[in-house]
């Protein structure tokens, strides 16, 4: 009893703190930049298949940079500063927006934007997982993903609040500040503990080396990210639905508000599953949410662009992804060796990041076809998801 309060304080340090005060600010920007895509794109007249498009390549190409960062990031005696460098072209992705034109533009914008996200993404889940303790994982990713979530709140607020007062172009350029803030906190706040770099070696080595339980977890992890489509797709599908009713404008901003509503439930559902996720065993835990994602597209396909219906998909949207991403990157540093952690990490933002490019790619353009056959797809991935990490 008595290590059990000084192993509560050893996770709660400056570089936890550090790395959720960077996920804040970040969040904070590309949450503003995000939020007013939409209308970037609709004024450019760019649609649902063209924002899939984007949505999907950027996150496969983030995918890419994630495994080879996390495999490089093994080899070096000091990791914090490629995670320094991520930040920064996140940040100066976000602002390119303000000069784009066409959706190309935008496309290449995002591109740049998720490509520092690869390259920062598995060394900040190292730092933060040697900060702490196993027996606290859930807690520090958890406190990690709140911040990441309070920052998705206050983005798209401050993006309301600057579309109309400085309008689409400046919005987008007002961005680059707390992108920049979130470098300088890692750069000055996270203290990198001292590590032995791992031997060079060959990705598909290094790869072949990781534990077999790894694998099979990255299975269930990928099936039920197949069908994990973009929340710019949400956005875009309610101002479509209440655009007849409230106008273009009105239905923007409305979309924009419930998207705050999912991120201030995300925010709970963070702190909650990690606390879950550190009681309870965690593959039972993160089966569940992925269980969770038969709700909101069922939701979905109900007739009628109502409040209260959008109030349900957004709201349980925020529920399940809470637990999703909380408790797969606590699940993932339980099953990882200390000398292949970057890898680890790498390969499962890899399959995440390959899985947001099927299902942003397929549930866009099947949403176009017919809402059904994309509903049907989501839950049919969230199901088999499900399953695999149950049966681990």
């Amino acid at each position: 009893m008595e290590g059990a309060p000084n192993a509560q304080t050893r996770w709660l340090n400056s570089t936890v703190l550090g790395v959720g005060l960077a996920s804040l600010c970040s969040d904070v920007s590309h949450e503003m930049a995000t939020a007013a895509l939409p209308a970037l794109l609709a004024s450019i007249g760019a649609g649902s298949a063209a924002l899939g498009l984007i949505e999907g390549l950027a996150d496969g190409l983030a995918s890419f940079a994630k495994l080879y960062s996390g495999h490089y990031s093994d080899r070096l005696a000091k990791r914090k500063p490629l995670a320094v460098v991520g930040y920064v072209m996140t940040a100066a992705g976000m602002v390119s927006f303000a000069w784009a034109t066409t959706w190309w533009q935008v496309l290449f914008g995002r591109a740049g934007a998720w490509l520092g996200r690869g390259v920062r993404t598995p060394v900040r889940k190292v730092l933060l997982t040697e900060a702490t303790t196993p027996e606290t994982y859930g807690r520090a990713f958890g406190l990690e993903r709140s911040m990441d979530s309070a920052g998705a709140v206050i983005g798209p607020l401050l993006a309301v609040l600057s579309l109309s007062a400085f309008g689409l172009r400046r919005t987008f350029a007002l961005t680059l500040i707390p992108g920049l803030l979130a470098a300088l906190v890692i750069a000055f706040l996270v203290q990198e503990k001292p590590h032995t770099p791992r031997p060079s070696a060959g990705l598909r080595v290094g790869l072949r080396g990781l534990p077999a339980t790894f694998k099979r977890y990255l299975a269930g992890v990928g099936l039920a990210g197949a069908g994990d489509f973009s929340n710019t797709l949400l956005i875009l599908w309610a101002t479509q639905a209440w655009s007849p009713v409230y106008g273009r404008a009105e239905a923007a901003t409305l979309a924009i508000l419930f998207y705050v509503g999912y991120n201030v439930v995300y925010t709970v559902s963070c702190s909650v599953s990690g606390f879950l996720a550190d009681a309870a065993p965690k593959k039972t835990v993160l089966a569940a949410g992925y269980a969770l994602a038969v709700v909101p597209a069922g939701a979905l396909l109900l007739p009628g662009a109502s409040l209260s219906k959008f109030a349900v998909v957004f709201g349980m949207s925020g529920l399940y992804m809470g637990v999703w991403e909380t408790v797969e990157s606590a699940t993932a540093a339980t099953l990882l060796p200390a000398d292949a952690r970057g890898l680890g990490f790498g390969a499962l933002a890899t399959v995440n990041g390959l899985g947001d490019l099927a299902s942003s790619v397929i549930v866009g353009a099947l949403w176009v076809l017919h809402p059904a056959a994309a509903m049907a797809y989501v839950i049919a991935t969230s199901l088999g998801g499900a399953a695999l990490i149950a049966a681990l």
